[in-house]
């Protein structure tokens, strides 16, 4: 099969695309044939080694995949229609392949009229909202969230899941992003620009938010944390290299929590329960994401170096890949140049 790989950590170019033997399931694993990947930050975090986790060598990157089952497991039927988000860490190769091994309790299905890519364009970003929402911060109904970066990947799926739990969400984003913002359920967005902002967001909750997310990681808790309420929770994601200045009094005499998490150390219960609010709003055609871009799998290293600033405009959205069998390939290019005159296939 064709997969992108590594053979040791480094920056985009010690991606290659080439053939490696198609995986063997293991026990309590389904093989899956890949229809649609998406690149996410942490994949170039894995690739370059500044996340430490077990990489066997040679090592499929990403994260996602939508597919169909080939060899089926456990409750998953041959032809079946289903997605992951937790590949490519741990030891557990990655997605960027033709065929991906899939822990069965790590496979989801995907709900009927989904479009694979756009569906994996938002399991990972909306499986990290919900663990921050739900398990890390427990927002409650009627509470009021501050997203800043409510317009990036993250961000996006914080504020659609938050509205959709009917929480009060006020966004901090640069204005371009304000209307896709407010599409998405938000409140209020303001403008991160206005030297005003922190004020209007005293006014809009004069007795402080109860959750700030900053999606954006830049982390100035000199500015935001006098924003939260007594007993507020600021939750940590992005900003991996960022040292921030943290006002220790006006966190531990009101009672405000610091918490950070990544979605790869969540339990596959906790993803599984995550899946079901994924695959509720898919199926309501309710969680959206913005797609950068869509590339053929021999461009990964192309998809890193856009998530990592080298290439491309910086546009918001993500980016997706779609592995091409050859042989499929070929036919296709049959049927537009009229060679093709198989009637089986």
């Amino acid at each position: 099969m064709t997969a992108a790989y590594i053979t040791g950590f480094g920056g985009a170019d010690a991606i290659r695309v080439g053939r490696l033997p198609r995986p063997v399931p293991g026990p309590d694993e389904a093989l899956v044939r890949v229809d649609a990947v998406a690149a996410d930050h942490v994949d170039t975090f894995v690739r370059s080694g500044a996340y430490a986790t077990d990489v066997p060598f040679p090592f499929v990157i990403g994260r996602d995949l939508v597919g169909t089952v080939a060899v089926p497991a456990g409750p998953f039927a041959a032809g079946d229609r289903v997605w992951c988000n937790s590949l490519g860490h741990d030891g557990r190769q990655g997605s960027f392949a033709q065929y991906a091994a899939v822990p069965v309790d790590r496979l989801h299905p995907l709900p009927a009229g989904a479009d694979p890519v756009a569906a994996v364009a938002v399991l990972h970003t909306a499986a990290t909202a919900h663990l921050g929402l739900f398990r890390t911060a427990r927002l409650q109904r009627g509470e009021t969230i501050l997203v800043l970066g409510g317009g990036g990947g993250v961000g996006s799926a914080v504020v659609q899941l938050a509205a959709t739990a009917g929480a009060r969400v006020v966004v901090v984003d640069r204005a371009e992003n304000a209307e896709w913002c407010r599409a998405g359920g938000a409140d209020q967005v303001l403008d991160r620009d206005d030297p005003n902002t922190p004020d209007t967001v005293r006014d809009l909750a004069p007795g402080g938010v109860d959750v700030l997310w900053d999606c954006s990681g830049h982390h100035d808790f000199e500015t935001t944390v006098p924003l939260l309420a007594r007993g507020g929770r600021v939750v940590l994601t992005a900003g991996l290299h960022v040292r921030a200045v943290l006002p220790v009094g006006a966190v531990y005499t009101r009672d405000i929590s610091v918490r950070g998490f990544v979605i790869s150390n969540a339990s596959a219960a906790e993803l599984a329960e995550a899946a079901e609010d994924i695959n509720r709003e898919l199926a309501r055609g309710r969680l959206k994401g913005r797609i950068r871009a869509t590339l053929p799998l021999a461009e990964a290293a192309r998809a890193h170096r856009m998530l990592e600033g080298h290439e491309g405009t910086g546009a918001p959205g993500r980016v997706v890949l779609l592995p091409e069998d050859p042989w499929r390939a070929r036919l296709n290019r049959a049927d537009k140049e009229g060679r093709h005159t198989c009637r089986v296939c």
